[in-house]
């Protein structure tokens, strides 16, 4: 990040105290379009869309050199299944029913490349239908299960997402990614499409509240003939049309924090895509973590005075849901802040290099560093967090926060 657009997301930025920024504003009328790699810098990316938390779709020549572009998709721009098969057949991958509803998701089962494989070609030649139902191949971790060598000849991190904390954050515990592969037929989030169509409806932050029932729960599907039903959407009238994107081939489309979206297949379609969070929507990730801690919170507030350790129990059912709680979300915020202070402190002794591996300019660092600084000052003062059992943490929070203040008053001449 150079200093012109460190000194915007500053500015943008102050103020807000790991808040997440007011987006109830106007929407915007269309998704902007990026036709040309030239022409469209990482700077001009953090200005116009990552920091104003707007979508984006950047055109197919963004991707024209990744290999899952030649050698997953036949010339006739289907997926090539003989290709893949012979590549991946043996892998067991996860697969979720679409015909099947779960609370607000799918039911998933595990089979073999191979068997999935079947599976789409008897739905093709069913005429887009199965007994089995619309199977969707889903948040495949073909990353982590792949060796080094093998991805390279897949696709290329964007230079746009390549501040990418959760992954990081994961490439050190070794255990888990946020990268993932999508499959699936006809009918059925960055993300990049390597072959077939997709259609994506957004509504920007806020905008979701008119599609609550009146349970408070979002819709399974937002084009459902049961939203009219007005006693069970008591506050339909007031929503707005999404913005609606076609997704073509080789494109990339950028979907920002807090926007409520839905996607369907318009073909036979693969599809790479990445969850990430980095300094530009950090405050977004907790303030989340602190609505989704609140909701569980309504959930069992009946057994608050009989339950022993109440809020651990919450913690740990916030963690079952969401994958996180506020001590993963501690050692999440400690692994990044230990990184970025080192790039910074060996910049500041005037050594040069970058012994983390990430190629980190002194700019993105002290940007990263400010935003962990006001996300931390946030955590370490919420009541909930107060509860949770820090002793064994090293750095304490109250140590790990001190050392980012310090550095960033150190770095405010970079």
């Amino acid at each position: 990040m150079d200093r012109e657009t460190r000194l915007f997301a500053e500015r943008h930025y102050r103020g807000l105290g790991g808040r997440v920024p007011d987006c109830s504003g106007p929407a915007p009328s269309s998704v902007t379009f990026i036709q040309a790699p030239d022409a469209f810098s990482y700077a001009d990316f953090v200005k116009g869309f990552l920091l104003p938390n707007q979508p984006c779709v950047f055109s197919s020549a963004f991707t024209e050199g990744w290999g899952s572009r030649r050698r997953w998709v036949t010339s006739a721009g289907k997926p090539d299944f003989e290709y893949l098969l012979q590549k991946y057949g043996d892998v067991v991958v996860p697969v979720a029913n679409c015909g099947v509803r779960e609370y607000n998701s799918n039911p998933k089962e595990h089979m073999p490349f191979r068997d999935y494989i079947d599976y789409w070609k008897e739905y093709i030649q069913g005429g887009c239908s199965s007994p089995r139902g619309c199977l969707y191949l889903k948040d495949w971790h073909l990353c982590r299960d792949s060796l080094v060598d093998d991805l390279e000849d897949i696709f290329t991190l964007p230079v746009y997402f390549s501040s990418d904390w959760l992954n990081e954050f994961w490439d050190v515990l070794n255990v888990d990614d946020y990268r993932f592969v999508y499959a699936g037929p006809k009918g059925t989030c960055w993300s990049v499409n390597i072959c077939g169509r997709k259609k994506w409806l957004f509504f920007p932050p806020g905008q979701e509240e008119a599609l609550r029932d009146c349970y408070g729960n979002l819709p399974y599907d937002v084009t459902s003939a049961e939203l009219l039903d007005t006693r069970l959407y008591p506050r339909i009238q007031h929503s707005s049309l999404p913005l609606e994107v076609i997704q073509e081939a080789g494109e990339m489309v950028f979907v920002p924090s807090g926007w409520h979206h839905q996607v369907y297949n318009l073909d036979d379609t693969i599809s790479i895509n990445h969850n990430w969070v980095n300094g530009c929507n950090l405050a977004n990730m907790w303030h989340f973590l602190q609505q989704e801690l609140q909701a569980v919170q309504q959930e069992v507030r009946e057994w608050k005075d009989s339950m022993p350790d109440w809020h651990h129990h919450c913690q740990v059912i916030m963690k079952s849901c969401t994958g996180i709680n506020f001590e993963e979300f501690y050692h999440f915020l400690k692994v990044i802040s230990e990184k970025r202070l080192l790039v910074l402190k060996q910049g500041l002794k005037g050594e040069t290099g970058d012994s983390t591996g990430l190629r980190l300019g002194l700019q993105q660092a002290a940007f990263d560093v400010g935003r962990l600084a006001d996300v931390l000052a946030s955590v370490v003062i919420h009541p909930d967090f107060e509860r949770v059992d820090t002793s064994a943490f090293s750095p304490q929070p109250e140590e790990l926060l001190q050392q980012l203040e310090d550095i960033v008053a150190a770095t405010k001449a970079l």
